[in-house]
Formats: C-alpha cells, sequence, structure tokens
C-alpha cells in the first residue's frame, strides 16, 4: 500500500510526475467500473478507490488502486482493466500461480518476479501471455509485443511488429500460358 500510496499521480509534463490520467472518458468509466466491481465481489481494497483523485476534479486520473483477497473467478482477475488497478491473488505452489495465471481468456503480459532465474524462466515458459517480464527489466523496442488467446491486435515491436505492416503477396507459376490470347495487359 505504501509503494502504491507513493505514486506521484499528475500532470504528465511535469518530471515528478509518475502516473498521469486515463487516456479518455470511456476508459476512464470502464477503470472506475472496475473498481466498483471489485468492491462489490469482496475483495478487500488495500488502498486508493472509485472515484478521481483529490486535486484533479478535472480530467481523468485515477487514484492508484490496489485489492488483495481477490478470487480468480473475480471479474477484476478475469477481465483487463487498463488502468492502475493490481488484483492480489495468494497462491500455495508454483503449480497454482501457473494455473491462476493461466485462468483466463486473455493474455496479453504477464510478470515473474524470483531471486532464481532459472526457476524464473521455467515459470514464464508455461504462462499463456505474449509477454512475460521477469525481475523487473527495462523496456526493449525489439522485443514483439501482443498478446495470446483474446489479447492484443497482433504485435507490436521488433521484427514481428514491422511485418505486421507489411502485406505478403504469391505469385505462383512459370512458363508461358496455355491460352496464346492472354498476354501482358495489352
Amino acid at each position: 500500500a505504501a509503494t502504491a500510496n507513493a505514486i506521484i499521480v499528475g500532470d504528465p509534463q511535469s518530471e515528478e510526475t509518475v502516473l498521469g490520467p486515463i487516456a479518455n472518458e470511456p476508459q476512464f468509466k470502464r477503470v472506475q467500473t472496475m473498481i466498483e466491481a471489485g468492491l462489490n465481489e469482496g475483495a478487500k481494497l488495500v488502498c486508493g478507490g472509485p472515484g478521481r483523485v483529490p486535486g484533479y476534479e478535472r480530467g481523468f486520473y485515477t487514484q492508484p488502486t490496489v485489492f488483495s483477497e481477490v478470487d480468480s473467478a473475480m471479474r477484476i482477475a478475469q477481465e483487463e482493466i487498463f488502468g492502475p488497478v493490481l488484483c492480489i491473488i495468494a497462491y500455495e505452489t508454483i503449480d497454482e500461480a501457473v494455473a491462476i495465471a493461466n485462468d483466463t481468456v486473455y493474455g496479453l503480459g504477464a510478470h515473474v518476479q524470483s531471486q532464481n532465474l532459472e526457476l524464473a524462466r521455467a515459470v514464464a515458459s508455461r504462462i499463456r501471455a505474449g509477454q512475460v517480464h521477469l525481475n523487473y527489466p527495462a523496456w526493449n523496442p525489439m522485443a514483439p509485443f501482443g498478446g495470446y488467446k483474446r489479447s492484443g491486435n497482433g504485435r507490436e515491436y521488433g521484427v514481428y511488429g514491422f511485418e505486421e505492416y507489411l502485406e505478403t503477396k504469391a505469385i505462383i507459376g512459370f512458363g508461358e500460358s496455355p491460352d496464346s490470347s492472354i498476354t501482358s495487359g495489352e
């Protein structure tokens, strides 16, 4: 809670700001709806919550929100929120953690934190997400980004992202046309 509460929300032009506003009103309303859903379904609100950030009544500023005691069947665990909302789901074994991570129709991104890098890589390989971060790496524009399952719209960044903007064409055949009246467009 202390870390989330320490996040500086404000004007994106300010160098001190860590979190600016949500991009638009429909997304702001969606994030607020998801926060309300978490409360209504019984998740424990650790910090943040619904509504605008105090002092920012204009704009779509949302409080960084953390929920604990989240069940994987809750809406906030099953849907992509795309806002500053963290849902903590407890687990006892690595197999259970992987099952929880994969128990959704979405798979945009995931994160694995561990002092044992070999274990982190093994867990990451089992998670059905388009990008899995290990131990908070720096952003890499050469790494492809895009989701599995119902997440994403193809790939961005890296070679795969570049290929999204190309059209592939196959021209198949060789030799003369069997019909000599077919010419090269004359």
